[in-house]
């Protein structure tokens, strides 16, 4: 559990987080632009991406 709670604090973390609640104010007041959407999207993508690759390494090291 505490592995887990230092793991939404770092850089990568925060940033999706804070990016995310901004996205969800600006929806919510319909002030939404495709600037932001699109970086949104990219960096979201990003982080997932990221996520993804490294859970396939440890996986991947797990088996061997």
């Amino acid at each position: 559990m505490l592995e887990k709670i230092k793991k939404l604090i770092d850089v990568k973390s925060i940033i999706t987080l804070s990016l995310t609640l901004v996205y969800c104010v600006m929806t919510l007041k319909g002030q939404m632009q495709n600037e932001f959407l699109t970086i949104y999207t990219t960096i979201i993508a990003f982080y997932f991406g990221t996520q993804y690759q490294k859970n396939t390494n440890m996986e991947y090291k797990k088996s061997e």
